[in-house]
């Protein structure tokens, strides 16, 4: 998962994330990570709209943010 974490990191994307926090609760967050110390990473979290710290190991899936481009067809 941190190679993952690293690769997203350099190449400036946005993730969606599902999280499991310390409560054992699980949610969803679009992420875009700012560094990663150790075993935990700061990332912006637009869900929260707010800098997080989280913790690697309680991540349970990424999956990078696809944008589409969109072009109007005359």
């Amino acid at each position: 998962m941190k190679e993952q974490l690293i690769k997203a990191m350099q190449r400036d994307q946005l993730l969606n994330m599902m999280y499991m926090a310390k409560d054992g609760t699980v949610s969803k967050r679009r992420i875009k990570i700012i560094k990663i110390v150790g075993n935990s990473f700061q990332a912006y979290c637009f869900t929260r709209q707010a800098k997080r710290t989280f913790m690697i190991d309680s991540v349970l899936a990424v999956v990078p943010v696809i944008h589409k481009v969109r072009s109007v067809v005359c």
